[in-house]
């Protein structure tokens, strides 16, 4: 069973809401995601680089 009822409410107050994002929400998920994919490069370089002893 998945919780108690305190947490069915809490789950409800952080539901995304039905409305569209605004401009800046949309631009604003666009740079974390741009990060995101830009911090999953550099640690996939970092990672295939050789070591250096």
């Amino acid at each position: 069973m998945r919780g108690n009822k305190f947490e069915n409410a809490a789950g409800k107050s952080f539901r995304p809401s039905d409305r569209p994002l605004t401009e800046y929400e949309q631009e604003q998920k666009e740079l974390r995601k741009n990060l995101e994919r830009l911090k999953a490069e550099r640690l996939a370089r970092e990672a295939a680089k050789p070591k250096e002893a």
